[in-house]
């Protein structure tokens, strides 16, 4: 009896994980790394709604003989949103549901922004190429630049699958990091006397603008480039449950309790596929470091631009608010909010960068629908 305890311990032990923990030292390395990101997203609350969870499913995915990730395991079958678009797409419902378009209603002119706020796609794109990635896989790293996390993962699951852990991750790192790496571009970018100014009262937009804008924004951009139906289709949906005050209970579920299990899909979907033995290389390095280059590019065309419109307005536009063209809404936003603040305590941006913020969301809807087109199958 003592013989057959002692092996079926044995057996216990030569078969645990522990024992395949030490075949490969990357895994190690990848349980270290998801630990990391639990401690960022839970000590230093970077983006802890998706970063918990994708640093948990990086953990899981990478515990040894689990077989989680096989074929009938459990993510397995979460992992066919992914595939499939529907949860960035869900995604986009929430966000829609959750934000204000007045004040891009308000200020048209704010589109101009959030799509020069698009050049650090273009930019990392080239420089994707010239490093040695194909087409379709630099068009997935150089959305990364926009700032925003679902419409990278769409692009990435189309264009290239295999990349899709590191560019999912490099975007919503930068994401949470914007409060830390945008600042310093607008000190060096403005001037204290640009930063001081102070934007008038945006006007009143009324219920019939806010809408139809939805509804025109679908019809006009779906047309041009059908690609982005995915996204845009899903944001402005969620924003017209928002403004229409007919389906409240629709609108409540979007921008609640659904975008929450999404989330929780979302995040697990994308962790789960950063395994060792394929997110441990030097094209991770790469496209962590061109998604950096491309999101700080991508601050610096919003600020410019930003300047240009505060020239041309005679001194009436912060160019603060340029930096908010990338997608991350509304942190962006609260970004030019608070560096606004710091040179003038009685400037108010919030709404004025929300314009730019919302624009942003669409334009980098717009860049992913545009690569898609080029270079999807």
């Amino acid at each position: 009896m003592q013989f057959s305890i002692i092996t079926v311990i044995e057996k216990i032990l030569l078969e645990s994980g522990f024992a395949a923990l030490g075949k490969d030292p990357r895994t190690i390395i990848m349980l270290i790394i998801a630990c990391g990101l639990l401690y960022l997203g839970i000590v230093k609350k970077f983006e802890p709604l998706l970063l918990v969870p994708i640093a948990f499913g990086m953990l899981m995915a990478n515990l040894p003989l689990t077989g989680i990730l096989d074929e009938g395991g459990l993510f397995k079958y979460i992992y066919f949103g992914v595939e499939h678009a529907i949860y960035p797409s869900l995604i986009f419902l929430g966000i829609g549901a959750m934000t204000d378009f007045g004040p891009l209603i308000a200020r048209p002119s704010s589109i101009l922004l959030g799509a020069a706020a698009q050049f650090g796609i273009f930019t990392a794109f080239l420089l994707a190429l010239a490093l040695g990635f194909d087409g379709p896989i630099a068009a997935a790293i150089a959305l990364i630049g926009g700032a925003d996390g679902p419409t990278s993962i769409l692009a990435a699951s189309r264009l290239a699958p295999k990349y899709l852990p590191p560019i999912a991750i490099a975007a919503y790192s930068y994401m949470a990091l914007i409060p830390m790496i945008q600042p310093p571009i607008m000190r060096i970018l403005t001037t204290e006397k640009e930063r001081k100014i102070k934007m008038v009262q945006l006007r009143e937009v009324s219920k019939k603008e806010k809408i139809i804008f939805p509804i025109a924004v679908t019809i006009f951009v779906v047309l041009l480039i059908p690609e982005t139906a995915p996204l845009i289709g899903m944001l402005m949906l969620g924003n017209l449950f928002r403004e229409c005050g007919v389906v409240d209970r629709l609108s409540d579920t979007a921008q609640n309790a659904l975008i929450n299990i999404v989330t929780i899909f979302l995040g697990l979907s994308v962790g789960c596929k950063a395994l060792a033995s394929t997110f441990i290389t030097l094209q991770t390095i790469e496209i962590i470091i061109l998604g950096l280059a491309a999101f700080m590019l991508s601050t610096v065309g919003g600020l410019v631009f930003g300047k240009i419109m505060c020239k041309l307005s005679g001194g009436k536009i912060n160019p603060l608010i340029g930096s908010a063209g990338v997608s991350a809404v509304p942190m962006a936003a609260r970004v030019s909010q608070t560096e606004g603040q710091k040179a003038n305590p009685a400037n108010f941006l919030l709404m004025h960068a929300m314009g730019p913020n919302v624009a942003g969301v669409i334009g980098s809807a717009v860049a992913a629908g545009f690569m898609l087109k080029v270079f999807g199958a």
